[in-house]
């Protein structure tokens, strides 16, 4: 299911996929190409004046899609955990000043404990920090990464424990982000898109590709095309749910980084009308 000519309606691009560009690089940039949506990394909001980069991405006409990120709540240690609420609570205020109605977390884990204790901890961690995401009108998005970060970057490594969590808080303020990088190679994966759209927590979906081979398991994500995921199929399944939101590209490529981004975003752009 390729996009239809020249449609970038749906189209978002993560401001770490132009990693080299800073937000005011990003947002004129994005807009000239006549991509839509915006989805901020928070490195790029450093030493920003909120109310500066809200009246730019205003008058940009650019929608943001979503923040990334929040999370990192498990830890052994109780003053991380706590320093990971405040941090959280942070993120909240950032999203909230510069419009952003998502933040995508990255859950977090610690390798001196177990996956369970993690889990728990970020529960609670979520739970924790809900009542002034209500207040801001923010959304929780967790994101399930990839069993390869289990140690160290989230305990959540499948949609359906994703969807178990979200069920278990039943807020309409925490949902789900989908990212075809994490979860392509899930059996159960048509099912738990179906489930979590049937319960209304698919708050975002995120593509790339999975080169094969991969040299990099944290930088050297591909553009649609390069690899091996069958995006198209997985899009279908989460347009089948009623989801109609924006895709977002999210590229993590020391390869695409050094190159020219002008040059990178239009080979987005066709990578998304003709591989997504």
């Amino acid at each position: 299911m390729a996009s239809e000519l020249n449609d970038f309606s749906k189209l978002c691009v993560h401001t770490l996929t132009t990693k080299p560009w800073n937000l005011r690089q990003c947002v004129e940039n994005y807009s000239a190409a006549g991509i839509r949506g915006i989805t901020i990394w928070r490195n790029v909001l450093d030493g920003q004046n909120l109310k500066e980069a809200r009246k730019l991405l205003d008058d940009s006409g650019l929608d943001v899609v979503s923040v990334a990120r929040g999370g990192f709540f498990p830890s052994a240690e109780k003053e991380k955990r706590q320093a990971a609420i405040d941090d959280n609570l942070f993120a909240i205020e950032q999203a909230a000043a510069v419009g952003a109605p998502v933040i995508v977390l990255v859950c977090g884990a610690d390798g001196r404990q177990s996956l369970q204790k993690s889990r728990d901890q970020i529960r609670e961690g979520i739970v924790k920090i809900l009542p002034q995401a209500k207040a801001a009108g923010v959304k929780l998005a967790i994101e399930p990464l990839h069993p390869m970060y289990a140690g160290d970057r989230s305990a959540i490594n499948t949609l359906e424990q994703a969807n178990d969590m979200a069920e278990e808080i039943n807020s309409e303020y925490v949902g789900i982000a989908v990212d075809v990088y994490h979860l392509w190679w899930d059996a159960h994966l048509q099912q738990e898109i179906k489930r979590c759209g049937q319960n209304g927590n698919l708050l975002a979906f995120h593509v790339c590709d999975w080169n094969v081979p991969t040299v990099d398991f944290l930088n050297d994500r591909g553009l649609m095309g390069d690899g091996c995921i069958n995006i198209p199929q997985i899009r279908g399944w989460v347009e089948e749910t009623g989801f109609r939101g924006y895709d977002e590209v999210e590229i993590f490529s020391d390869k695409y980084w050094a190159t020219d981004q002008k040059e990178y975003l239009e080979k987005i752009k066709q990578a998304y009308l003709t591989k997504t």
